[in-house]
């Protein structure tokens, strides 16, 4: 019975320990999600400021 408890303890320190590796993992993605979120909007916004036209209202190339 004491064996068991001790390869039950150990199992539960390893997924504790995966857990945390794993929450750890979830905290660093989720703060290179909010900064790659904020470098697209700052993309949009730069194209926003560029005015260009939609495709259907450009002027056609000259050799057209």
């Amino acid at each position: 019975m004491t064996d068991r408890i001790t390869e039950l303890e150990i199992y539960v320190s390893s997924q504790e320990k995966t857990v945390d590796e794993l929450s750890d993992e979830v905290f660093r993605l989720s703060k290179q999600v909010a900064e790659l979120e904020k470098q697209m909007k700052q993309i949009v916004d730069s194209i926003d400021k560029t005015n260009v036209k939609p495709l259907s209202e450009e002027t056609p190339p000259p050799h057209y």
